[in-house]
Protein backbone atom coordinates (compact mmCIF):
# COMPACT_ATOMS: atom_id res chain seq x y z
CA UNK A 1 0.00 0.00 0.00
CA UNK A 2 1.08 3.58 -0.45
CA UNK A 3 0.92 4.45 3.25
CA UNK A 4 3.30 1.62 4.10
CA UNK A 5 5.82 2.70 1.49
CA UNK A 6 5.72 6.31 2.67
CA UNK A 7 6.82 5.36 6.17
CA UNK A 8 9.69 3.20 4.97
CA UNK A 9 12.90 4.72 3.65
CA UNK A 10 12.90 5.82 0.03
CA UNK A 11 14.45 8.69 -1.93
CA UNK A 12 14.51 12.06 -0.13
CA UNK A 13 13.55 10.53 3.23
CA UNK A 14 15.09 12.35 6.20
CA UNK A 15 17.05 10.02 8.46
CA UNK A 16 18.77 10.18 11.84
CA UNK A 17 22.39 9.07 12.25
CA UNK A 18 22.64 7.06 15.49
CA UNK A 19 26.37 6.34 15.70
CA UNK A 20 29.05 8.52 17.26
CA UNK A 21 30.87 9.41 14.05
CA UNK A 22 32.02 13.01 13.73
CA UNK A 23 30.10 13.46 10.48
CA UNK A 24 26.84 12.30 12.04
CA UNK A 25 27.19 14.17 15.34
CA UNK A 26 28.14 17.67 14.22
CA UNK A 27 25.16 20.02 13.89
CA UNK A 28 23.91 20.41 10.35
CA UNK A 29 21.69 22.96 8.64
CA UNK A 30 19.84 20.34 6.59
CA UNK A 31 19.05 16.87 7.92
CA UNK A 32 20.66 13.90 6.15
CA UNK A 33 18.55 12.55 3.30
CA UNK A 34 18.48 9.28 1.42
CA UNK A 35 19.40 9.70 -2.23
CA UNK A 36 19.50 6.03 -3.28
CA UNK A 37 18.33 2.64 -1.95
CA UNK A 38 20.46 -0.37 -2.89
CA UNK A 39 17.71 -2.93 -3.63
CA UNK A 40 15.22 -3.82 -6.36
CA UNK A 41 12.15 -2.12 -4.94
CA UNK A 42 13.62 1.26 -4.05
CA UNK A 43 12.09 1.06 -0.57
CA UNK A 44 14.53 0.41 2.28
CA UNK A 45 13.81 -1.77 5.30
CA UNK A 46 15.96 -2.78 8.28
CA UNK A 47 19.25 -4.23 7.06
CA UNK A 48 19.25 -2.51 3.66
CA UNK A 49 22.00 -0.22 2.39
CA UNK A 50 21.29 3.35 1.33
CA UNK A 51 23.29 6.29 0.00
CA UNK A 52 23.01 9.48 2.08
CA UNK A 53 23.59 13.13 1.33
CA UNK A 54 25.01 14.51 4.58
CA UNK A 55 26.78 17.86 4.96
CA UNK A 56 27.50 18.07 1.23
CA UNK A 57 29.02 14.57 1.07
CA UNK A 58 27.77 11.21 -0.13
CA UNK A 59 28.06 8.38 2.40
CA UNK A 60 26.76 4.84 2.53
CA UNK A 61 24.62 3.86 5.49
CA UNK A 62 22.89 0.81 6.96
CA UNK A 63 19.26 1.09 8.05
CA UNK A 64 18.92 -0.06 11.68
CA UNK A 65 15.36 1.12 12.34
CA UNK A 66 12.42 2.74 10.58
CA UNK A 67 8.97 4.05 11.35
CA UNK A 68 7.08 1.56 9.24
CA UNK A 69 5.63 -1.40 11.15
CA UNK A 70 7.27 -4.57 9.92
CA UNK A 71 6.52 -8.24 10.38
CA UNK A 72 5.21 -9.67 13.62
CA UNK A 73 7.53 -9.23 16.62
CA UNK A 74 9.78 -6.68 14.93
CA UNK A 75 10.17 -3.29 16.59
CA UNK A 76 8.85 -0.05 15.15
CA UNK A 77 10.92 3.06 15.85
CA UNK A 78 9.98 6.71 16.29
CA UNK A 79 12.55 7.82 13.70
CA UNK A 80 14.37 6.42 10.69
CA UNK A 81 17.75 5.37 12.13
CA UNK A 82 20.92 4.69 10.14
CA UNK A 83 24.57 3.88 10.86
CA UNK A 84 27.23 5.37 8.57
CA UNK A 85 29.56 2.81 7.00
CA UNK A 86 32.57 2.92 4.71
CA UNK A 87 32.59 1.44 1.21
CA UNK A 88 34.14 -1.80 2.50
CA UNK A 89 31.43 -2.31 5.14
CA UNK A 90 33.26 -1.08 8.25
CA UNK A 91 31.34 1.35 10.47
CA UNK A 92 32.66 4.92 10.65
CA UNK A 93 31.74 5.41 14.31
CA UNK A 94 32.75 3.34 17.33
CA UNK A 95 29.39 3.23 19.19
CA UNK A 96 25.71 2.98 18.31
CA UNK A 97 23.57 5.11 20.59
CA UNK A 98 20.18 3.42 20.17
CA UNK A 99 19.02 -0.20 20.40
CA UNK A 100 19.01 -2.07 17.10
CA UNK A 101 16.69 -4.92 16.07
CA UNK A 102 17.67 -8.48 16.90
CA UNK A 103 16.75 -9.49 13.34
CA UNK A 104 20.01 -7.90 12.12
CA UNK A 105 21.94 -10.30 14.32
CA UNK A 106 20.11 -13.28 12.84
CA UNK A 107 20.99 -12.24 9.27
CA UNK A 108 24.70 -12.43 10.04
CA UNK A 109 25.76 -9.62 7.70
CA UNK A 110 27.63 -6.54 8.93
CA UNK A 111 29.23 -8.26 11.91
CA UNK A 112 31.39 -5.21 12.63
CA UNK A 113 28.29 -3.03 12.98
CA UNK A 114 26.77 -5.59 15.34
CA UNK A 115 29.98 -5.65 17.39
CA UNK A 116 29.75 -1.94 18.25
CA UNK A 117 26.05 -2.09 19.19
CA UNK A 118 25.25 -1.97 22.89
CA UNK A 119 21.60 -2.99 22.97
CA UNK A 120 19.38 -5.25 20.90
CA UNK A 121 15.58 -5.17 20.85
Amino acid sequence: SITGACRAIQKLTRVRVVDNSTLGNTPYHRPPRCIHVYNKTGVGKVGDMILLAIKGEKKKALIVGHKMPGATMTPRFDSNNVVLIEDNGNPIGTRIKTPIPYSLRQRGEFSKVLAIARNFV
